[in-house]
């Protein structure tokens, strides 16, 4: 029997908001669950002794193929995702420093991508990072 983080028990993830000189942060749809067709930030599961914010920057580095510099601490975010009865922890970073061009390099996982103002974001939007963008918003007033 196979135990699954976020669905046999509280599982721990890490994000990335990924923000460009204009203000706008880039998004992916995901095809899975949590919130299959939603669009959201970059992220995914901390592995066993991985520190979160390296978590963030590898993920954000295997899903978009760019190169990911400095990171900062956003916001801790815990989900209860009813429809998909996953229950989710996650540490959100920020970054600006960032090299390359973003692509869809995991279709299994991401369907489509582009960049967007987070104050008019895309819909439907993921719950991650509907707190990532509340927490953006008032660091930039």
């Amino acid at each position: 029997m196979t135990i699954r983080p976020g669905i046999d028990f509280p599982g721990v993830g890490a994000g990335l908001v990924i923000l460009r000189d204009d203000g706008k942060v880039l998004l992916y749809r995901r095809v899975k669950a949590p919130e299959a067709g939603h669009w959201n930030i970059v992220g995914g599961k901390v592995d066993h002794m991985e520190p979160s914010a390296e978590a963030a920057r590898r993920e954000a580095e295997e899903e978009t193929g760019l190169a990911i510099g400095k990171l900062d601490f956003l916001c801790a975010t815990e989900e209860i995702i009813g429809p998909d009865r996953q229950h989710w922890i996650s540490m959100i970073y920020v970054t600006r420093d960032f090299r390359g061009e973003p692509s869809l390099t995991e279709p299994d996982k991401l369907s489509e991508m582009g960049w967007f103002d987070p104050r008019n974001p895309p819909q439907p939007l993921s719950v991650f990072s509907s707190k990532a963008f509340e927490h953006l918003q008032s660091q930039m007033a």
